[in-house]
């Protein structure tokens, strides 16, 4: 039996909610698809191996979906990712298919990966799936670099127990929910 998310009532009430279609200015999706590219960046260059698996695939486009979200992006010959010309064929996509933001949360916070329809070269999304198992963003490490490191591991220490607390809520919010839809 499915298990009920302990967002649900928040979801519900989102979607009652008589909001129009609301989408950000093109301004501020383009800035925020530049900021992606440089984190994916700034974490890839921290691997080496990440990047010259990338390196491989220089010229290749993946296309990232989400509801009316989208972000299209190139293998460079450094190893690292650029926006596509928008123009660019798409080698592989990768839709996410899930359309719930809650879900998706609480898939995120299982340390799950979300579903998505993969369409296109089998090698290219071979290498993408290597990379998101892979490549983790060390952030303590970042933070040392600015706050020190006994501050950052404290900091790392408390996030680290934060979400341990948060992933047990739900499993428990979830386990409740699943006890309530059998009786």
């Amino acid at each position: 039996m499915a298990t009920q998310s302990p967002f649900l009532m928040l979801e519900g009430l989102l979607q009652n909610l008589p909001l129009p279609n609301l989408q950000p200015p093109v301004w501020a999706v383009d800035e925020a698809q530049r900021r992606i590219v440089l984190l994916l960046n700034h974490i890839l260059v921290q691997e080496k191996e990440a990047t010259s698996r990338l390196a491989r695939q220089k010229g290749r486009v993946v296309l990232m979906q989400w509801r009316s979200f989208a972000l299209k992006l190139i293998a460079t010959p450094a190893g690292l990712l650029d926006r596509a010309p928008a123009e660019a064929k798409a080698d592989l996509v990768l839709a996410v298919t899930e359309e719930s933001p809650f879900v998706l949360a609480q898939t995120a916070l299982r340390g799950d990966k979300p579903a998505v329809r993969i369409e296109g070269d089998v090698q290219l999304a071979a290498e993408v799936n290597w990379l998101a198992d892979h490549v983790r963003w060390d952030l303590e490490e970042d933070l040392s670099r600015v706050i020190g490191d006994a501050p950052a591991h404290t900091l790392g220490q408390a996030a680290r127990g934060m979400a341990q607390a948060l992933r047990q809520f739900i499993g428990t919010a979830a386990a409740s929910g699943a006890e309530k839809a059998q009786t």
